[in-house]
């Protein structure tokens, strides 16, 4: 696929910051008018602004064909559906150690004005996901599927995984430093310090997805599954279906055990990704 012109990275690394910083701007702006009444609808409006526009826009300057090259026109098969399915119930144990030992961590004494305002930052975002997540009724639940699940995977993948790790695979940099660059900045955009690591680990496996499918679709149907679940058990547990934290703490020990499941979680989940990246090796194309 021919580019439009031979951008260096870092050109169209800050083409991409420069179009997100305008969104952000104009997101803002229209968040002032409007009030914070309407949040899902906010959120909506930040991922078309700051995600989705900057992304198509940045690489269809980088590329004729834009929505080839994001892996938007490759369509998802049943094979990597099945794949996706099995790899989310096959690394929720350990995901939920991992997101239990990151939520443990403690700073040393000495960085405790550090510590305090990642607390106050995670408990921020804490306030801000209990709003979203206040579904009572099944009109609130679907809404909130299509915007924290649908929404927030399509355009999150679509930036991430579709334009920045897209772009970088035309780099002279290693597709496992792409993944792994794209996944830091992943994680590190959400300014959760205490959900760092498996967001960082979730990135990584949505990178390697699409590397391996060559589907953005399958990173994006990923992303909605894990997000969507969320919003799932919470709507059970508002209504009294389940109890609280149901699927949250499988995999965690109770004190003191040794963390069997999540142990073999993340064995099965490592086995599974090296079978995929052995049996999937794809040359980068434009």
């Amino acid at each position: 696929m021919k580019k439009r012109k031979n951008y260096k990275l870092s050109a169209r690394l800050l083409v991409m910051l420069f179009l997100m910083g305008m969104g952000l701007i104009t997101a803002t702006i229209i968040f002032l008018l409007i009030g914070n009444k309407h949040l899902l609808a906010m959120i909506t409006l930040q991922d078309v602004m700051v995600f989705i526009l900057p992304a198509v826009l940045s690489m269809a300057l980088f590329y004729h064909r834009p929505m080839h090259v994001m892996g938007f026109d490759k369509a998802p098969s049943w094979k990597w559906l099945v794949i996706v399915v099995a790899f989310y119930f096959i690394s929720l144990p350990g995901m939920n150690w991992l997101v239990h030992i990151n939520e443990s961590m403690t700073l040393p004494s000495w960085m405790s004005g550090i510590e305090q305002w990642m607390r106050a930052s995670e408990d921020r975002a804490a306030e801000t996901t209990k709003q979203l997540l206040d579904i009572h009724s099944v009109t609130n639940f679907l809404v909130s599927i299509f915007v924290i699940g649908f929404m927030a995977g399509l355009s999150e993948e679509a930036l991430f995984r579709g334009a920045m790790q897209r772009t970088m695979q035309d780099s002279r940099l290693g597709i496992h430093a792409v993944v792994w660059i794209t996944a830091i900045v992943f994680s590190a955009i959400h300014m959760q310090f205490y959900g760092f690591v498996p967001r960082l680990v979730l990135g990584l496996w949505l990178g390697y997805l699409f590397v391996w499918s060559g589907s953005l679709w399958m990173s994006i149907i990923a992303h909605t599954l894990n997000n969507s679940s969320v919003v799932l058990f919470t709507y059970l547990t508002n209504q009294g279906i389940v109890p609280q934290g149901y699927g949250d703490n499988l995999g965690i020990p109770a004190d003191g055990s040794f963390p069997w499941l999540a142990i073999a979680s993340i064995i099965a989940s490592l086995a599974l990704a090296l079978y995929l990246h052995h049996h999937n090796k794809r040359p980068v194309s434009n």
